[in-house]
C-alpha cells in the first residue's frame, strides 16, 4: 500500500476553551515579507506565519466565492508569535 502524499499541515479545529485572537487589517508596514510557515492551500481558511523587519506575526486569509479577506495578527518577536503559531495549529487560539 502506497501513502497519501503529504500536502500541508491543517490548522486543527478551535478547542471549547480557545483564546480569541485579535485580527486586525492589514497595514503596509514592510517593503518585504518572508512566509515562514503556512497551513495547507486545501481548506478555505489559510494560515501564514510571516517575518518582516524582525518581527512576526501571522495572515489569516478566508477564501470564499465572492472574493477573500485577509488579516493578520500583531507583529510580535518570535518566541512570542511561535506560541500563538503553536496554538493556531492545535486550536488552542483562532
Amino acid at each position: 500500500m502506497i501513502p497519501e502524499p503529504y500536502h500541508g499541515t491543517h490548522a486543527a479545529a478551535a478547542q471549547p476553551d480557545a483564546v480569541t485572537i485579535r485580527w486586525l487589517k492589514p497595514q503596509p508596514r514592510s517593503a518585504r515579507i518572508r512566509v515562514k510557515e503556512h497551513t495547507c492551500e486545501c481548506k478555505a481558511r489559510i494560515y501564514e506565519l510571516c517575518q518582516a523587519g524582525g518581527l512576526f506575526f501571522v495572515r489569516r486569509t478566508d477564501r470564499a466565492q465572492n472574493g477573500q479577506q485577509v488579516m493578520e495578527t500583531e507583529w510580535l518577536p518570535s518566541a512570542r508569535m511561535r506560541e500563538l503559531w503553536h496554538d493556531i495549529i492545535t486550536g488552542r487560539a483562532v
